[in-house]
């Protein structure tokens, strides 16, 4: 059998097993960001980097467009001399930590997203403890925390209020989904968004 027939009957079987709970409770939390003005931060190492990119330009351009008012989201990875300035001065462990000190504000959401959630290492040390400590600050600091991750889930599935945790022991699977699931939510957004720019606004008199 062709390895391009299997890879695609994986994807079909991982998709299969979503929790589609979980994925309206992420949906849910990010209309309500929009709904009541908050910010909305993302974050991600490596692959997950682009991730958090990409979906912060999806909110503010793909859903934005139908709304009246735009998404505020920000991608904490694209700054890049904050980033080595950060990185340089405190540590890999505080990139995201420290530019949550600066921008979240109570009600505010953290989208973070780790294909192995904090579990696992390597040379390094544990994977993702940047990632770990932003997500407890803005727990602490009353956001509210969107976790994608895969594997196990990791310490993600259990420290995020919605956490999406795709079942496979994967990275490239893992990553690929992780897009699915972006554009999934932002599609959902789009028409949530779009139907409620269309009704009337309540007249005070």
């Amino acid at each position: 059998m062709p390895r391009t027939h299997e890879y695609l009957e994986e994807v079909s079987g991982i998709a299969s097993k979503l929790d589609r709970r979980a994925i309206d409770d992420a949906i849910d939390i990010l209309y309500r960001a929009w709904k009541n003005d908050r910010q909305v931060f993302a974050i991600g190492n490596g692959g997950s980097a682009s991730t958090a990119t990409h979906l912060v330009c999806d909110l503010n351009k793909w859903v934005s467009d139908a709304a009246g008012r735009k998404f505020r989201a920000f991608s904490l990875v694209d700054n890049i001399p904050l980033v080595s300035a950060l990185t340089n001065d405190n540590g890999w462990s505080d990139v995201y930590y420290e530019q949550l000190r600066n921008f979240l504000r109570k009600g505010d959401v953290l989208v973070a997203i780790s294909v192995h959630g904090g579990s696992g290492s390597d040379k390094a040390g544990p994977w993702s403890q940047n990632l770990l400590k932003a997500v407890k600050y803005a727990k602490d600091n009353g956001g509210k925390v969107i976790g994608l991750s895969g594997f196990d889930g990791g310490m993600l599935k259990t420290a995020s209020d919605a956490c999406i945790v795709v079942p496979a022991d994967s990275t490239p699977h893992v990553e690929g989904m992780h897009l699915v699931l972006t554009h999934l939510i932002c599609e959902q957004l789009r028409e949530m968004v779009s139907i409620n720019a269309k009704q009337p606004r309540k007249t005070k008199y």
